[in-house]
């Protein structure tokens, strides 16, 4: 008997109670664990706001300003959290504003489950007012999605959604249903799905494919570990740790990657990609051995993929098989679970130092910090740098802060500078780069996690582009702390634009509003900062505030974020200027 008879089996031979569908939904987030929700109501999930209404004691419900912003809200949640987030929209417009965020989770292995409404099933296929095919358009940005037309599919299928959004390599599930569907009463009962015939969501870990990797491993005179955020979906940190301390890897890792290790961990050596350190770029293409754990070789990161590593064995740690060989080739493939599958190897794992190694990256990193990273924090010229903020902020929270950055040269330099003791402690919008995340994706960090300091570090541009989730800080009031790094500019956009189209800056210099006093309207402490003596003391103030705060700093308009990989150019080619 397959495992979804199985589980048919258990749903109807549970104890049953008449409800609405519309009950069902709120019941069915119960079952789940949920305790918070983001969403903006509408007609067509009108039943559904009924009942939260009356379970509000039990579930709570954050209105935010605007759809997008919920979905950010769920991904802050499950980010630091690492439970699966929730957001609920009605039909049209409210479902299709949650797209962005969407797609966001797919492409960073969010776990989120959407909820929509949509017109009576009578009406589908009409037009009818606020009528959009929200499933057809979902699909390429969700694991998995599903309309329901009859009340009695609602538990199977919400069950089904927080299974799929949380197993394997996570991401979002939207479930849209009909208004009829939610009138609908039905002999309601639950059971937690907790497997899907023909869904593997973790392959089985391959001892052969263990001891090949661990072979390359003990071998190599220089190997270096490049690690994503596998490690920390599959809390796997723990292990990582002992294996880079065994071995005596250099370690390097990607933006979702980071606090996976301490920042001030002597084997980290800092971060791939772009605009990341110096060292481990240049010496992605001098290893002899590559260990990617829970990465998916990005374009950010591998640069020209024709010139990527080609010297050196690749071992690829990964979760989802479609990863595997897509962008690099590799040698030996571990697929599984990364805490499963590093806890294997260790014990085939030699006690190694590779000291020689080691100054190679200590040689490139004493160049880069000449270079760049001295001047970025201590600079000797009259402007304020986005560095010596990050620096600022680090030394108020110690390093256990959550950061939250938005999308831009702020988010490169959050990356960069700052220092995290604990994981969970980056969040950001990875692969589609979304402008807009930050705000709203603090408020649900902060909710997840309120007895940690989360500070929000937003560009002048992306912060306009959710400005009224403030709104929402204000209602609820989550006391997130916000850093504006204003330089009037789309800064990386303007970067760009100096470097390789002679400094046309074309529509990318703003003229952007008094952010104080739009703070002060919605009642948010705030001040502006222009000159660096007055740094210190507002950032102390701002993390001492016991409530949400707003700080604007002013910073040089037109700063450049350095090292810098060209696009399509070779990791080797990282400029430094």
């Amino acid at each position: 008997m397959d495992t979804q008879t199985i589980q048919n089996q258990k749903v109807t031979t549970a104890k049953t109670e008449r409800i609405s569908g519309s009950e069902a939904v709120v019941r069915c987030l119960l079952a789940e664990g949920v305790d918070i929700l983001y969403g903006y109501p509408g007609g067509a999930i009108m039943p559904v706001y009924d009942e939260l209404y009356k379970y509000q004691d039990r579930l709570h419900h954050v209105l935010t300003r605007h759809e997008q912003g919920a979905t950010h809200a769920a991904q802050g949640y499950a980010r630091i959290s690492g439970k699966v987030g929730v957001a609920i929209a009605t039909s049209g417009p409210g479902a299709t504003n949650l797209i962005t965020g969407i797609a966001d989770a797919q492409i960073d292995s969010t776990p989120i489950v959407c909820i929509t409404g949509q017109v009576g099933s009578h009406l589908l296929g009409s037009d009818a007012f606020q009528e959009t095919d929200i499933v057809g358009i979902s699909t390429p940005v969700t694991k998995w999605n599903h309309q329901i037309t009859k009340a009695s599919e609602i538990p199977e299928v919400l069950a089904k959604a927080f299974y799929i959004a949380k197993s394997g390599r996570p991401g979002p599930v939207l479930i849209d249903i009909t208004k009829d569907a939610q009138f609908e009463e039905f002999d309601f009962s639950y059971e937690k799905c907790t497997g899907i015939r023909s869904y593997k969501p973790t392959p089985k870990v391959e001892i052969s494919a263990i001891e090949q990797a661990a072979s390359l491993i003990n071998l190599a005179k220089k190997p270096m570990i490049v690690w994503g955020q596998g490690v920390i979906l599959g809390e796997a940190e723990n292990e990582l740790k002992q294996l880079i301390e065994k071995a005596g890897i250099p370690a390097a890792w990607t933006i979702l990657g980071a606090s996976a290790i301490p920042t001030a961990h002597p084997l980290n050596v800092g971060m791939v990609g772009m605009h990341g350190n110096y060292a481990p770029n240049k010496l992605t293409n001098e290893c002899d051995v590559l260990i990617a754990i829970g990465m998916r070789f990005d374009d950010r990161v591998t640069g020209n993929l024709n010139t990527y590593a080609k010297q050196a064995k690749i071992i690829h740690f990964e979760i989802d098989p479609a990863e595997v060989d897509k962008n690099v080739k590799t040698d030996v493939a571990v697929l599984g679970n990364a805490k499963e599958s590093l806890r294997m190897l260790l014990p085939f794992i030699g006690k190694n130092t590779h000291e020689e190694w080691h100054q190679e990256f200590k040689n490139y990193y004493d160049i880069e910090y000449k270079q760049i990273i001295q001047n970025d924090l201590y600079p000797s010229k009259d402007g304020l740098t986005m560095g010596e903020v990050l620096k600022e902020i680090n030394l108020q929270t110690k390093g256990d802060a959550a950061i939250v950055s938005d999308v831009g040269q702020h988010q490169m330099v959050a990356c960069r500078y700052a220092e995290f003791n604990n994981t969970k402690s980056n969040i950001t919008s990875g692969g589609l780069g979304t402008m807009g995340f930050a705000l709203p994706a603090a408020i649900g960090a902060k909710m997840a996690a309120p007895d940690r300091e989360v500070v929000a570090i937003i560009g002048d541009g992306g912060y306009q582009m959710t400005i009224q989730e403030l709104g929402t800080i204000f209602q609820t009031k989550v006391p997130v702390k916000i850093v504006v790094l204003n330089n009037n500019f789309l800064g990386m956009v303007r970067q760009w634009q100096q470097l390789f189209f002679d400094k046309r800056y074309a529509s990318t210099e703003l003229v952007n509003p008094d952010f104080v006093q739009i703070a002060k309207g919605y009642f948010i402490e705030a001040q502006k900062v222009t000159q660096r003596a007055e740094l210190g003391e507002a950032v102390q103030t701002m993390i001492a505030h016991d409530g949400p705060y707003f700080l604007e700093v002013c910073v040089e308009k037109e700063d450049n974020v350095f090292p810098m990989i060209p696009t399509g150019a070779s990791v080797s080619d990282i400029r430094l200027s």
